[in-house]
């Protein structure tokens, strides 16, 4: 594998779960020129149908083209995607509008577009798959409201359980406990040294 990362300039990434670690594999990566980066946690959480959205965030349901321009903003700058990528990154999410099983969220401050998120819903389950909060805006509980709106909507919708992702013990992983998800398991994330 590293050899195609290599081949096709692609930088590498390797992503094993607790458990299934072998200190033989963490040697050979480390002589590839890996290390471990990160910690990646995997959380799950069986819903509660009367959990409570907080009042003071504006959380809405994106559905026209209007606010797909709008989250398309707070998205870009949530993850700080540099200029030149920015409207490859937004045809593609573009896409997401409408399809099958996908609900888009947008959370305004003041009236301005400030953060959002994603939800998918398939056979039972529901994935909370992205969320991005613009910096200016960081710090005011917005995170937390998308998470609490997308995990009532996933209820509303006969969702068994919910899981989701998080940088281990981040913000997000910590907005996520507090909404009632559970550490599921650790991943460690091994990239190349720069």
């Amino acid at each position: 594998m590293t050899e195609w990362y290599r081949a096709h300039d692609v930088a590498g990434r390797f992503e094993i779960a607790a458990g299934d670690h072998d200190p033989a594999l963490g040697r050979a990566l480390a002589r590839l020129g890996y290390f471990q980066s990160h910690c990646h946690a995997a959380l799950i959480a069986e819903l509660d149908p009367h959990a409570a959205v907080p009042g003071d965030v504006d959380v809405a349901l994106v559905t026209s083209e209007e606010q797909m321009a709008a989250f398309l903003g707070a998205y870009v700058a949530g993850w700080n995607i540099a200029a030149a990528a920015q409207a490859q990154f937004k045809r593609n999410v573009g896409a997401w509008l409408g399809q099958p099983g996908w609900s888009l969220y947008l959370a305004r401050v003041e009236g301005r577009p400030a953060a959002v998120a994603t939800l998918f819903i398939h056979d039972g389950v529901g994935y909370c798959a992205d969320a991005a909060t613009h910096p200016a805006c960081r710090g005011r509980g917005l995170h937390a409201a998308l998470l609490r709106r997308r995990l009532r909507d996933a209820s509303a919708s006969g969702v068994d359980f919910v899981c989701s992702g998080a940088d281990f013990l981040s913000a997000s992983h910590r907005n996520m406990e507090r909404a009632g998800m559970r550490l599921l398991f650790l991943q460690s994330i091994w990239t190349q040294l720069a």
